[in-house]
C-alpha cells in the first residue's frame, strides 16, 4: 500500500470494446468496460452467458487485444501479454504425458532461474497447494481437484503479482470445490500466495460473495459493467449468514432484470422494483424452449406460487447461467414476476399451473401474443404480408439492425418456438416461411 494507505493499482481497463468478425459478421462482445483492480483484493467478475467474462479477462491479460480503449498495468499502457499475470482455468489444461512436477516446471522454464532455484520454487508452490507426495504423478493418476490443485501450483509458481481464475471450480463436484475454495481463500488471507490481487471470473453467485473482495456483475449481448460494488465483510459471508443471502438475491435480482436500472444495494432492506429502460424495439428472449417454462411454473406451484431464488437454485442444483433464462421467460410472458429475492406465480401463472393441456396452450397464447414484442412483430408482418406468408429472411432482417447474426438467429429461434406452440403462427423450415394461423 501506499503512503495515503490507499491500495495500489495494479490493473486498469479504460473504456475498453472488443469486436470480433468483420463486415455484418461483427459482434460487439464487450462495450466501454472500465474496471480497475487493486492490490489486496479478490475481484468476483459475474453475469449470464454471453456477458464477455472470459473474453474480458484474456483483454485484461494482455492475451487479446482491445478494439478501442485500453488496459494499463502500474500506470503502463499494456502491449501483448503481461508477464506479471498467472491464469487458472477451468480445464485445468494440463500435459497427460508430463508428471505433477513437470507440469507445474513448465511455468518457470522460460525464465532465467538457475535450476536449483527453479526446484526449489517448483517444489515450493507443490507443498503450497498441497500436492506434497504427488510429484512423480501423472494427471490420470489424480482426481479432478487435485489436477486443478497442479493448475494452482502452475500459475503460484511464476510468483505472478495478479492471479486470474476463469471458472476454477466449476469443472469439480460440489463438495470437492467447496473444499479447495476454502483452502485457497486461507492461503489468501495467511498472506501465503505470492500475489498481490486476485481476479476470478464465475457464473456462481454464491461463490462470487463468498470469495469477492468487490463484486463485478456484467450485462449481456454487448458485455458491459451492469454493478460494482463491495463485497460484504469476512465475517458476513457464508450461506447460513442473512447478509450472504442478501447480497446474492440482490445479484440475482440485477442479473435476471437485464433492460432495467440498478438499484444501489442496501443489506438493510430490499431494493424497490427499478424503472425498464428499454434499448431495443423487442425484448431480449431467454433461449428457453416452452417445456422448461411449464416445468418451472409447476414447481414454483408445487412449493406455494413462489419461492427464493438463492433457495430454489441449490434445490434445483442449478447455476445461475441455468435458473436465470428460465426466471427471465416466465417473467417476460407474465407468469412470474420477482420481489425482494424471490420468484412468485402471477394469476396469470397460478392459472397456467393449474390448466389442463388445452387451457394451459390458450393461457400461452393470450401471454405470448400480450407480452413478447418480437412476436408481436411477427403477427404484423404476417397481417400486412401477400397470403399472410413472411419469409425467413425478411424476418431475420428487422433483428440484424439490434443484435449480431449469431443471436438474431437465435432470437428468431427462441419466438418461433413459442409462437408456434402458441398456435399464433406457423413455420415450415423446409421453405423458410411464416404463415399466419387462421382463427378456428
Amino acid at each position: 500500500m501506499n503512503t495515503l494507505n490507499t491500495p495500489t493499482e495494479l490493473l486498469k481497463a479504460t473504456s475498453v470494446t472488443k469486436y470480433y468478425g468483420e463486415g455484418r459478421k461483427r459482434i460487439l462482445v464487450l462495450k466501454e468496460v472500465s474496471l480497475e483492480i487493486r492490490e489486496g483484493e479478490i475481484v468476483s467478475i459475474l453475469g449470464p452467458s454471453g456477458s464477455g467474462k472470459s473474453t474480458l479477462l484474456r483483454v485484461l491479460a494482455g492475451l487479446a487485444a482491445a478494439t478501442e480503449g485500453g488496459v494499463s498495468f502500474r500506470g503502463v499502457p499494456q502491449q501483448g501479454a503481461n508477464p506479471h499475470i498467472a491464469i487458472v482455468f477451468q480445464t485445468f489444461a494440463l500435459f497427460p504425458w508430463l508428471t505433477v512436477y513437470q507440469n507445474v516446471e513448465l511455468g518457470l522454464l522460460n525464465s532465467e532461474l538457475p535450476e536449483t532455484q527453479r526446484r526449489r520454487r517448483v517444489l515450493e508452490a507443490i507443498d503450497l497447494i498441497g500436492l506434497d507426495g504427488f510429484e512423480d504423478a501423472f494427471p490420470k493418476e489424480l482426481s479432478g481437484g487435485m489436477r486443478q490443485r497442479v493448475g494452482f501450483a502452475r500459475a503460484l509458481v511464476v510468483q505472478p503479482e495478479v492471479l486470474f481464475m476463469d471458472e476454477p471450480f466449476s469443472a469439480l463436484d460440489v463438495l470437492t470445490a467447496e473444499n479447495l475454495r476454502k483452502e485457497l481463500l486461507s492461503l489468501w488471507r495467511s498472506r501465503k500466495i505470492p500475489t498481490k490481487a486476485i481476479v476470478m471470473v464465475t457464473h456462481n453467485i454464491d461463490e462470487a460473495v463468498l470469495m469477492g473482495d468487490r463484486i463485478v456483475v456484467m450485462g449481456a449481448n454487448p458485455g458491459l459493467v451492469r454493478v460494482d460494488i463491495p463485497g460484504l465483510p469476512i465475517e458476513e459471508r457464508g450461506k447460513n449468514r442473512p447478509e450472504h443471502v442478501g447480497l446474492v438475491d440482490y445479484i440475482y435480482g440485477v442479473i435476471t432484470r437485464p433492460d432495467e436500472q440498478v438499484p444501489p444495494f442496501h443489506p438493510e432492506a430490499p431494493p424497490a422494483r427499478p424503472a425498464a429502460v428499454p434499448e431495443r424495439p423487442f425484448q431480449v428472449l431467454p433461449h428457453v424452449p416452452v417445456g422448461q417454462v411449464t416445468g418451472l411454473v409447476e414447481r414454483l406451484h408445487t412449493e406455494g406460487d413462489r419461492a427464493d431464488l438463492y433457495a430454489l437454485g441449490r434445490e434445483l442444483h442449478m447455476e445461475v447461467d441455468d435458473l436465470l433464462p428460465l426466471i427471465q421467460a416466465i417473467d417476460l410472458l407474465g407468469l412470474g414476476d420477482l420481489d425482494a429475492g424471490d420468484v412468485y406465480l402471477t394469476p396469470a401463472g397460478v392459472r397456467f399451473a393449474e390448466a389442463d393441456v388445452l387451457e394451459e396452450k390458450e393461457i400461452f397464447r393470450e401471454q405470448a401474443r400480450g407480452n413478447i414484442q418480437l412476436i408481436q412483430h411477427l403477427q404484423k408482418a404476417l397481417e400486412a404480408a401477400p397470403q399472410g406468408r413472411l419469409r425467413y429472411e425478411d424476418a431475420m432482417a428487422t433483428l440484424d439492425d439490434y443484435f449480431s447474426a449469431d443471436e438474431a438467429e437465435r432470437q428468431l429461434e427462441t419466438a418461433t418456438d413459442w409462437g408456434r406452440y402458441a398456435e399464433l403462427f406457423s413455420y415450415d423450415e423446409n421453405d423458410g416461411v411464416f404463415e399466419r394461423e387462421t382463427e378456428s
